[in-house]
């Protein structure tokens, strides 16, 4: 049996059947469903429906449990740039690792930030907002996890 593929697709371009999938899943685990065909039909799929993808429709901020993540950023050299990043991590809850900067050229500077995520208070979605509108923030995203 060939190993399993991910693949980090936005939302808005999954068939519906898939995030409905996804919402019946939460619904089970936050007990506002109590069987598998209750959520079903509160979302509108069929029983054979969900359980055809159940197992297999995770919400993105499922990955921050118990995982490392390593982020790459790019910032324009000014002061506190990077100081401001790390506020917002340290803010989340998440605990930092690594950080491996490169020497600024045209001004900017890549960072790679390894975080364990495990203690995060924030989703992975708002920490990526957050940090992404930071003044200097050129590019903020997820390269591993």
């Amino acid at each position: 049996m060939a190993p399993t593929k991910y693949f980090l697709v936005a939302a808005e371009v999954l068939p519906e059947v898939i995030l409905k999938v996804a919402e019946a899943n939460r619904m089970l685990r936050a007990g506002e469903a109590r069987t598998a065909l209750e959520a079903a039909r509160s979302v509108g799929i069929s029983r054979s429906a969900f359980y055809k993808y159940r197992d297999a429709v995770h919400p993105f901020t499922d990955m921050r449990t118990e995982h490392i993540i390593t982020f790459y950023a790019l910032l324009k050299n000014n002061p506190g740039v990077l100081s401001n990043v790390l506020s917002i991590f340290a803010a989340s809850g998440a605990n930092i690792l690594t950080i491996n900067q490169s020497i600024p050229t045209n001004g900017c500077a890549a960072v790679t930030i390894s975080a364990e995520t495990s203690g995060m208070t924030l989703t992975l979605e708002q920490l990526l907002i957050d940090t992404g509108r930071l003044s200097g923030v050129v590019r903020f995203e997820i390269l591993a996890g």
